[in-house]
C-alpha cells in the first residue's frame, strides 16, 4: 500500500493581504452604493428657508381656520386615465370654480413630482387626463373660487393600479 503524502497548504502572508483587501472592498462598495443612493433619492429638503416658513405658520392656520368655517368639500376622483375635482358649499350646491391646479407630490423626494392644470369638463367638474404612478402621493388641490385666495385642498393618497384608493 502507498500512500500519497499531501501537503499541507500554509496561510501565508500574501492570504492574509488578499482576505484583508477582499474584507475592505466590500465594505467600500457598499459605503459608496448606499451614498450614491442616498444623494440621489432624497435632497432632505422640506422648505427652503426654515426661519420663513416659521414666521409664515401662525398666517397659514388662520388662512386654513377661515377655509374650514366655509364647510366646503372637495371631491377628488382618480379613475381610467383621468383626473377630476369639484368642489361643493356646505349646502351640498356645486361651487363655481375658475380653474384648478393640481400637485402631486412623492412624500420622499420631488423628482417624480408632477403638476397639472385641470379644465372645465361638465357643469362645476374639473378634470385632465393623467395617470400617476402607484404609490402614495400628496395632492395639493388649487382651486380658484374667485376669493382672494385659492381654496386649498391637501390630502394623502394612495393610488393602486391607476385608480384612487
Amino acid at each position: 500500500m502507498s500512500a500519497t503524502m499531501r501537503k499541507s497548504r500554509e496561510f501565508t502572508g500574501r492570504h492574509m493581504l488578499a482576505t484583508i483587501l477582499a474584507f475592505f472592498g466590500v465594505v467600500i462598495a457598499v459605503n459608496l452604493t448606499m451614498a450614491t443612493l442616498a444623494n440621489t433619492s432624497w435632497t432632505g429638503l422640506v422648505v427652503e428657508n426654515t426661519y420663513v416658513a416659521s414666521q409664515e405658520f401662525n398666517k397659514k392656520a388662520e388662512a386654513g381656520r377661515a377655509q374650514a368655517a366655509l364647510g366646503w368639500t372637495g371631491q377628488l376622483t382618480i379613475a381610467s386615465g383621468e383626473v377630476r375635482y369639484s368642489l361643493t358649499d356646505a349646502a351640498g350646491k356645486p361651487v363655481p370654480l375658475h380653474g384648478v391646479k393640481v400637485l402631486f407630490r412623492h412624500p420622499a423626494y420631488e423628482k417624480e413630482d408632477e403638476s397639472i392644470k385641470l379644465v372645465l369638463a361638465s357643469g362645476q367638474q374639473f378634470a385632465a387626463l393623467h395617470t400617476p404612478k402607484d404609490g402614495v402621493w400628496i395632492v395639493e388641490v388649487d382651486a380658484d373660487a374667485g376669493m382672494k385666495e385659492s381654496y386649498r385642498d391637501v390630502r394623502r393618497i394612495m393610488i393602486s393600479h391607476g385608480a384612487l384608493k
